[in-house]
């Protein structure tokens, strides 16, 4: 395990948003997220200073304090933005439609939907140098927001029968790890991209994702998985992948509509309550999904109660999908979100 940075003369400490100068020091603030309250991160830095690094491991589990409030535990997405966003990573900015930039993101959703959480696309970043980092979360601070989760994809499978792509694929998660400690996301979700020719394996996947979870664990980062993609991501197998891991930092990112796409009803609200159970700070709000040209539909409501039953106390990210702009279908989300939340 890393220890903290060590810095000569001169250097600039990769921390938060206050950027410091250090003299021979060493800097234990990569141990800090937006899920630590003061005195977590005192009591680990402490604890870091007395035992060294691999103390870092006493703390088994994330813990995350939670607000209570509805609203408190809202966010919304980049990606349903995604016309919107400039970046050269970002193949579907619409040039006929108005540019923001991540860097303004935070203050759009403070302003138009007055939500704390921020949910940014890894394909919207500009980059991952720490300069950037740095400007991302001063900006996030500055409008009153936080992060909540970066999706990201790792570019290769983490079930590759190649194990050198394996371990580009855990290499590349591990970035993101490191970039969700600079914004103080308190969580990444990790892509599980496909092989050609190659069905999903639940014991390289669940060994590939062990080790990015122990690297987050070092950084009180959370790893989580998406129902997404119907065949790589289905939710039964994300589960078998999380359960074999068992890993404390191996959660999953229930998708409220992303399995409804198969066609099936029960086997959408069945797949959905198996993600409940497993998850535990980030789940991704709609109440459609379009492919292709076909409009899938779900029960907010319905869902909201699943989550409630499973004894769910995380955040929930606004990722409205449908024909039209995202900004109405994203405020109405949130109506839904606290109404149901409220009940």
């Amino acid at each position: 395990m890393p220890g903290p940075y060590s810095f000569r003369d001169g250097q600039e400490c990769p921390c938060g948003r206050k950027i410091r100068k250090m003299d021979g020091q060493e800097c234990p603030s990569y141990l800090y997220n937006a899920g630590m309250n003061r005195r977590q991160f005192i009591g680990t830095a402490l604890a870091v200073g007395s035992a060294g690094p691999a103390a870092l491991f006493a703390a088994s589990e994330p813990h995350i304090e939670f607000p209570a409030d509805p609203r408190a535990r809202l966010g919304v997405a980049s990606y349903p933005f995604r016309a919107f966003i400039d970046s050269r990573h970002n193949h579907d900015r619409d040039k006929t439609k108005p540019g923001i930039t991540l860097l303004q993101f935070p203050a759009m959703v403070k302003e138009k939907f007055n939500v704390p959480g921020a949910e940014p696309l890894d394909e919207h970043f500009v980059s991952q140098e720490p300069g950037y980092l740095h400007q991302l979360r001063e900006a996030v601070e500055k409008a009153g927001m936080h992060v909540i989760d970066i999706p990201c994809d790792p570019h290769a499978s983490l079930y590759d029968p190649d194990a050198a792509k394996r371990k580009i694929a855990i290499q590349n998660a591990k970035k993101w790890v490191d970039a969700a400690v600079v914004i103080g996301s308190p969580s990444i979700r990790v892509h599980i991209a496909g092989v050609h020719g190659v069905q999903p394996d639940v014991g390289r996947a669940a060994e590939s994702l062990r080790a990015v979870a122990d690297y987050g664990a070092e950084k009180n980062v959370v790893i989580n998985l998406e129902n997404d993609d119907l065949e790589t991501e289905d939710a039964f197998f994300l589960v078998k992948v999380i359960e074999t891991a068992h890993h404390p930092y191996l959660h999953a990112l229930p998708d409220f509509c992303n399995s409804m796409m198969k066609g099936d009803e029960k086997y959408n609200y069945d797949a959905v309550s198996t993600m409940f159970r497993h998850a535990y700070c980030i789940s991704h709000v709609k109440d459609s999904e379009v492919d292709e040209g076909k409009v899938f539909r779900v029960d907010v409501g319905r869902t909201f109660a699943i989550a409630k039953a499973a004894g769910y106390k995380g955040y929930f990210s606004m990722e409205w999908e449908g024909p039209t702009e995202p900004y109405a279908g994203t405020q109405s989300l949130i109506d839904a979100s606290v109404k149901y939340l409220s009940a």
